[in-house]
């Protein structure tokens, strides 16, 4: 879905005829702006008549060909695998030296549990044509699971479905996993959709306005230096040569998955963009800020349904006791346009930008065949707003300034961020909290949210039922932040990333120019965990309150110190602060990580070596957001008690240790630290 901010006065809450009323006109108004956008909009059902029909052709028995007069797609039967993409006088934008089957694919990383990882290319055993008229033609590749089945087999039932339209320059792809009741017990850590271009014609890709750039060739990797990890190489010979001495990483090209509607790739002879567009995050995992692959090095495209990046096997899909499942991923759309060889080839980026915004505005999409794809008659909509009640801020309520209000399936607070296997709806509020959750699918929801600069989670006491056509107005909602008493001081913005910190300048022989002079992104730049002891070579950190200022003196990630010779140490931050008085009362510290990375944070106070530590939080973490050019991961909260007798009045010390030191990449990203006194100072 779009992350429209909507501008609405905030409907009456009280429950009577008023609030009633105000759903109604919105929902109706809703229903009005939909019809109008979905008379010319690619994705509605008027297509102009004037364009030709789709057709079906059979050029042999293990291929079947989809023309509709602005391209050809060609599909293996009954595999349904990409294997042809005939457009703008190309006989193949698919990479032809590659096997049919490793052009354009589904697959699924999965295991049974407890055992290692298996790669399942999803492939066809049954063929049929779903529609089939000159304006639409849609097509169904089935594979249902058997104990029969060969072991690298996912237990599920999987339909993979293409549909081709009158007068669309593209294809959508969509697909339908179910395990039926029994199915033995599974883990599945990725199901995606690949897309590998012709190397020889596409070299430029883009992922947003300030992200585009020239890519080196798969050949230039081989070439290269390996770094840290496989993914990381130093261009030392490409082909190129105004690449030579840049870093090339996959992660670097990650996006958040809100920000991740549209990427693709750019080819020059002739001037066309082959374009990956998603126009709904709800059948993605983990909410709107978890962060995903994009585009890379191959060339490659890519459309993420479900992974472990930037979050770790806690948002691994688990399956027990023959649990049963079903779930829509898609449908996306692969997006062909171009220009006239003498135009300049970046309006292409803009073009696609353009069909990304009618595609969300459509949503959902009025032709999928299937009934598991509801469609916006059978979902409903939820309205509200939200205001922060925090009396040592302000005595009144504030308004959820731009707030993220999001459905998603029950759970505890803040578990939509590990949630996997149902359905999200998010938006943001605008800037007086009002809300508009628009397109739910019929089922059942907890409300959650969090407001930019305000630390926590929200969550709506009782669930939400949305069924067909309704309109609920849950009215004003009011969040509680975590607070124990007043603030004595404070480290950070509470944003949920660690990018008010102070991100070093990259090493000079390890930089993507990309990111050179755009200080937005300068977190993606490579190696930058090792500028840690080039910054601080005999010992580590120390932060005075009052003093310092966190954007130049608080290092974005607490990381390990290479000792010798690729051996690792623990490393311990200080925070200094003064003390006018100390009641005899509990203070607390509250305490929120951006990322961890298999760490286990301890925390100290006024006694650096005092076993066991006063507060520990254990092992925790697997984003790996550090070696991965994030600035942030999964959020994690800690309200740590803090009796007075650890305080003294005058000069105190937190020491925080980042205590488990095998490799370069464990440790903590911080997002925002506070020390609270008791209720009364």
């Amino acid at each position: 879905m779009g992350y429209w901010q909507p501008q609405w006065t905030p409907l009456h809450h009280g429950g009577g005829w008023r609030g009633a009323a105000a759903v109604r006109l919105l929902l109706l108004w809703c229903c009005i702006v939909r019809s109008v956008l979905t008379q010319n909009f690619p994705g509605s059902s008027n297509r102009p008549k004037s364009s030709p029909g789709v057709q079906l052709r059979w050029p042999d028995p293990g291929q079947v060909v989809i023309d509709n007069g602005l391209f050809q797609l060609t599909l293996s039967v009954p595999d349904g695998d990409v294997i042809g993409i005939r457009y703008n006088g190309i006989d193949n934008l698919l990479e032809i030296l590659n096997k049919e089957s490793k052009r354009g694919y589904w697959d699924v990383v999965w295991n049974w549990p407890g055992e290692p990882d298996k790669i399942d290319r999803i492939q066809g055993t049954t063929f049929r044509i779903v529609t089939k008229n000159e304006d639409q033609i849609e097509i169904s590749f089935i594979r249902k699971w058997s104990k029969l089945s060969n072991e690298t087999v996912v237990p599920l039932n999987i339909d993979k479905r293409y549909i081709v339209r009158r007068g669309c320059s593209g294809f959508y792809a969509y697909g339908i996993f179910e395990r039926s009741k029994g199915l033995p017990d599974i883990e599945m850590d990725q199901v995606r959709i690949v897309y590998r271009l012709q190397n020889e014609k596409f070299h430029f890709m883009a992922l947003s306005d300030d992200r585009q750039r020239v890519m080196p060739t798969p050949k230039d990797r081989l070439t290269g230096q390996q770094l840290a990890y496989s993914e990381a190489v130093l261009l030392t010979n490409p082909i190129n040569l105004e690449l030579k001495g840049e870093v090339d990483d996959k992660y670097q090209y990650s996006c958040e998955n809100q920000d991740n509607r549209v990427h693709g790739w750019i080819c020059s002879d002739p001037p066309m963009g082959f374009w990956l567009i998603t126009p709904s995050n709800e059948f993605r995992t983990a909410g709107p800020v978890r962060q995903e692959l994009t585009s890379h090095v191959g060339p490659t495209t890519l459309s993420m349904f479900v992974s472990t990046h930037y979050a770790g096997k806690e948002v691994v899909m688990k399956f027990r006791g023959g649990e049963p499942w079903k779930k829509v991923f898609g449908p996306v759309l692969v997006y062909l346009n171009s220009v006239p060889p003498k135009e300049d080839s970046s309006s292409l980026w803009q073009n696609a930008k353009r069909q990304m915004y009618m595609e969300s505005e459509t949503w959902p999409y009025n032709f999928v065949e299937s009934e598991d794809f509801l469609s916006s008659k059978e979902r409903g909509m939820v309205v509200g707003q939200l205001v922060v009640r925090d009396r040592f801020i302000n005595m009144r309520s504030v308004w959820g300034e731009f707030a993220y209000v999001g459905l998603a399936s029950p759970g505890e607070v803040g578990s939509w961020q590990r949630e996997n296997k149902g359905y999200q709806f998010w938006c943001r509020a605008d800037r007086k909290g009002n809300f508009v959750i628009n397109n739910v699918r019929a089922g059942e929801y907890n409300l959650y949210g969090w407001v930019p600069g305000i630390i926590g989670d929200y969550k709506y006491q009782g669930n939400v039922t949305i069924l067909p056509g309704s309109a609920i107005n849950l009215g004003t909602l009011v969040y509680e932040p975590l607070r124990h008493g007043p603030t004595i001081w404070e480290i950070g913005i509470p944003d949920r990333t660690a990018s008010e910190f102070y991100v070093p300048e990259p090493y000079p022989t390890l930089m993507n120019n990309l990111y050179t002079n755009k200080t937005q992104h300068r977190f993606r730049q490579y190696g930058l965990w090792a500028r840690y002891a080039d910054l601080y070579p005999r010992s580590d950190l120390v932060f005075h309150v009052g003093g310092d200022d966190y954007r130049k003196d608080w290092f974005f990630a607490h990381v390990t110190r290479n000792v010798y010779n690729n051996t690792f140490k623990a490393t311990t931050w200080q925070i200094v602060f003064e003390l006018m008085t100390v009641r005899d009362a509990d203070y607390v510290l509250q305490l929120a990580l951006a990322s961890a990375a298999e760490s286990d944070l301890q925390v100290r106070f006024n006694d650096p070596s005092i076993e066991p530590p006063h507060f520990a939080t254990g092992k925790i973490g697997q984003d790996n957001a550090i070696a991965r050019h994030g600035i942030h991961g999964l959020y994690w909260l800690y309200s740590i008690p803090v009796p007075s007798s650890r305080l003294r009045r005058g000069s105190n010390r937190i020491f925080l240790t980042q205590a488990l030191a095998k490799n370069p990449f464990q440790g903590v990203m911080y997002d925002y630290i506070r020390l609270e006194g008791p209720p009364g100072l």
